[in-house]
């Protein structure tokens, strides 16, 4: 794969064989995001846990201290009243069947996040299968199945993320964008990482963080040491 001059240049900087303490791994994602855009920073952390069990699961959301930089599009499946005040939280699209046809009929998908009142999951639950591989499918857990629909969207607003394990038992979440600078994005990766040591399973055995990776969305991978971590 063919990269770029600034790429090769912030590669330079990153010492393969390391792994960094996190001020310093901060310091360093923002130096090799030299891209012409703000670059998202996102963490990729790999558990040492088996996603394939129900009692392994890592699941859950938190809002971080400076955001994510990006304000999420929030799509709420609510009626009658619970609808009326999705609105006024701000929510950028609100309905129940209709929605559900438009996402069916026309493959729209210009949202981030899906909030849903307990009593429309049955309408939601029709669009598991084309929400549900895109992890958009609501959950109590995430705190989007919830009869408290202001609160849901004013966190999301405010950089709420959710954190799942994937296939590989990874994590992967943005933290923030690289113009923050080194400061906030340690802050917003200890508060990640400081919610996902306390959703350890019960049943997780051995090294619970395997590793740990910061990197900006054009720039190289650098390793954050997971003892010094938690």
């Amino acid at each position: 794969m063919f990269r770029g001059k600034k790429y090769q240049d912030s590669v330079k900087l990153v010492d393969k064989t390391k792994q960094y303490e996190v001020a310093e791994a901060m310091s360093l994602v923002t130096k090799t995001a030299t891209a012409k855009f703000d670059e998202t920073v996102e963490a990729h952390i790999k558990l040492g846990v088996d996603s394939r069990h129900a009692d392994q699961q890592v699941r859950g959301a938190i809002v971080l201290p400076h955001g994510t930089g990006k304000t999420a599009k929030v799509l709420v499946f609510a009626k009658g009243p619970k609808a009326d005040e999705a609105k006024e939280a701000g929510a950028d699209y609100v309905g129940d069947m209709d929605m559900v046809q438009k996402i069916q009929g026309e493959n729209w998908f210009d949202f981030d996040v899906v909030v849903a009142t307990p009593d429309m999951m049955g309408v939601v639950g029709r669009l598991g299968k084309v929400l549900g591989p895109k992890g958009l499918m609501p959950s109590p857990k995430a705190g989007t199945v919830t009869m408290d629909v202001t609160k849901a969207v004013n966190e999301i607003k405010a950089g709420k993320i959710e954190y799942r394990l994937d296939k590989t038992n990874i994590i992967h979440c943005p933290i923030g964008k690289a113009s923050f600078g080194a400061e906030k994005l340690q802050e917003n990766f200890n508060a990640l990482l400081g919610a996902i040591v306390k959703a350890k399973p019960s049943a997780a055995k051995g090294q619970y963080l395997r590793s740990v990776v910061v990197a900006s969305t054009m720039g190289p991978g650098i390793k954050v040491n997971p003892a010094k971590i938690g």
